[in-house]
């Protein structure tokens, strides 16, 4: 194909030089969006009358045939062109001749390019908040199944307190709602039209760029041409947003994987989202779960190229910029390949409450409630809380729990003891009484997702 940028130079690029510089194989996925921004575009000429409605109307049919030939698989994206802007505006001169020539009147590859993107970008975070939905969802219906499902709370990875395995689960939805609400706000962000803007100074025709913004459906205009074609900010931002669904996904992932394994047996995972060791038969894998942690260092690696491609470049339009398009699209894909796995994992996991409920009765999690009971009959949190603590130890070092120690040990540390203690620890009770907002009780849960389901609807 010849360039577009043929005339000033003669000589040939060498061909190592051309395919480094060319970038169909990443922009073809921009077709459809290269050819709705151009019919767009066509329709302003027309309507300016910068170009005939004859010429506007053999171009928007061109156009069009070219997209219903392309989704019929009558026609092939040319691996040879340079890029997909190329590739159109070729193919559709050689279907309708001079008209195509005219369909690039008042617009750059800049600001074509810079469209294009914002357009595609547009419809794939329509794509993921879809796919983040429907894994809020999975986690709302597994939390209200495991809603009362007794499980030691951690800090530091060692046991705390009591909560339920549902409450835990609706701590990851929490954070993929806030996922959903970036996503929103840096799509908002990114819908503002920059065509129009040309290479980097706006044009001398008399253009009207807010109708063609209206057309392709934009809130509002780039107000700075040289702004228009070089900002970046929305791939970077959208880059962010999604490293943080890749980090609270590989956190998930985390706990599926050790709940899985022998030491915790909280769940166990479904065998169809896991794998088998080729030499030792008794293995079951976590691997998609261990996946999904390791693309987390490859989405934050697309955020990190971004932001360094951009941090030196001198405005406006730069060469640097053609690589965007690869880090945010790798960037999307990986999250929607991971959020299509990972939805189904959780829901189709087994829960293994009384291996739950046996962490929780060991782990000395009702020790807070312990100094509580003392705190309620007039000691000094600080008092009981130093007492709790060297009660836990001579548990330990007896081999026994709180709930197992006769109460003349209780009675021989304070006579602020009484029978009652015993209800006072007891899992169940250490629990349900933590009613605060936002706590781990079945009601609670209840609200939670009942609030969740809201805010998604």
């Amino acid at each position: 194909m010849a360039k577009l940028w043929a005339g000033m130079a003669d000589g040939a690029i060498d061909a190592a030089a051309e395919d480094f510089n060319r970038s169909i194989r990443i922009d073809s996925r921009m077709v459809r969006e290269d050819i709705e921004g151009s019919i767009a575009h066509a329709k302003m000429l027309s309507a300016q009358n910068i170009i005939t409605s004859a010429d506007a109307e053999a171009i928007i049919d061109g156009l069009n045939g070219i997209l219903s030939d392309l989704d019929a698989g009558r026609l092939q994206i040319d691996p040879e062109a340079e890029d997909i802007h190329t590739f159109v505006e070729q193919t559709l001169t050689a279907r309708i001749g001079e008209p195509g020539k005219r369909l690039h009147t008042a617009r750059s590859r800049n600001d074509q390019v810079a469209l294009d993107t914002r357009l595609y970008l547009r419809g794939r975070v329509e794509k993921t908040k879809e796919l983040l939905k429907a894994f809020i969802l999975t986690l709302c219906d597994r939390a209200e199944e495991a809603r009362a499902m007794v499980m030691p709370g951690y800090t530091h990875l060692q046991r705390a307190q009591p909560v339920t395995m549902g409450h835990h689960l609706l701590a990851y939805a929490h954070m993929a709602l806030r996922d959903l609400g970036r996503l929103t706000d840096a799509s908002r962000r990114m819908n503002v039209s920059p065509i129009g803007c040309c290479a980097l100074a706006g044009t001398t025709y008399p253009t009207d760029r807010r109708y063609e913004a209206e057309l392709l459906g934009f809130d509002a205009l780039a107000e700075n041409s040289l702004d228009g074609v070089s900002d970046r900010d929305f791939c970077v931002e959208l880059a962010a947003a999604l490293s943080l669904v890749m980090t609270h996904l590989s956190r998930l992932s985390e706990e599926l994987i050790l709940w899985s394994s022998w030491e915790f047996r909280f769940i166990r995972l479904s065998d169809a989202y896991s794998t088998g060791s080729s030499i030792m038969p008794q293995k079951k894998n976590p691997d998609m779960a261990e996946l999904t942690r390791g693309k987390t260092g490859r989405v934050y690696g697309d955020l990190m190229a971004l932001l360094t491609m951009l941090k030196g470049l001198p405005l406006a339009y730069n060469k640097d910029m053609q690589e965007d398009k690869e880090l945010i699209f790798d960037a999307f894909d990986t999250v929607d390949a991971c959020l299509t796995v990972c939805a189904p994992m959780v829901g189709t996991m087994t829960f293994l409450p009384e291996n739950m409920r046996h962490a929780a009765a060991a782990g000395f999690i009702n020790a807070t409630d312990l100094a509580d009971y003392l705190v309620g009959r007039g000691m000094p949190f600080r008092t009981a809380y130093k007492l709790t603590g060297e009660l836990v130890a001579q548990c330990t070092a007896s081999g026994t729990t709180l709930e197992d120690l006769p109460l003349e040990a209780y009675k021989a540390k304070s006579e602020l003891f009484d029978a009652d203690l015993y209800a006072a620890i007891n899992i169940d009770t250490c629990l349900l009484r933590r009613t605060s907002h936002a706590g781990p009780t079945p009601e609670s849960v209840e609200r939670q997702i009942e609030y969740i389901k809201e805010i998604l609807e």
